[in-house]
């Protein structure tokens, strides 16, 4: 199992990553590095204002390669698998007033 490492410094970074779509919930990470489809992950995440990271399961669901159209970001989008500090409910909170939001995401 890889271990991502994350740390979001604002609510908008947060927003931009954050994948609603995802029965779960699941976070875009910007990276080149090359995953596979399904490789499991440990997330270990903080978020804006937070004073310790949380751990998720995850696994890899999405790719975006570099060189994407639109100027998208390389990267990878992590579903939620095993959430058991209920970590979804503490990012929709946090960004709850940009939900509904027309600004582009890093995955949409």
């Amino acid at each position: 199992m890889e271990i991502l490492n994350l740390e979001f410094e604002t609510e908008r970074d947060l927003y931009q990553s954050y994948m609603p779509f995802l029965k779960q919930g699941g976070i875009f990470v910007k990276t080149t590095d090359f995953f596979d489809l399904g490789t499991e992950i440990l997330l270990e995440i903080v978020l804006p204002d937070a004073l310790e990271s949380a751990e998720i399961k995850g696994t890899i669901c999405w790719l975006t390669p570099p060189g994407a159209q639109n100027g998208t970001p390389a990267g990878i989008g992590i579903s939620f698998v095993e959430d058991p500090d209920n970590f979804r409910n503490q990012i929709e909170k946090g960004i709850a007033r940009l939900l509904n939001c027309s600004d582009p995401t890093l995955s949409m």
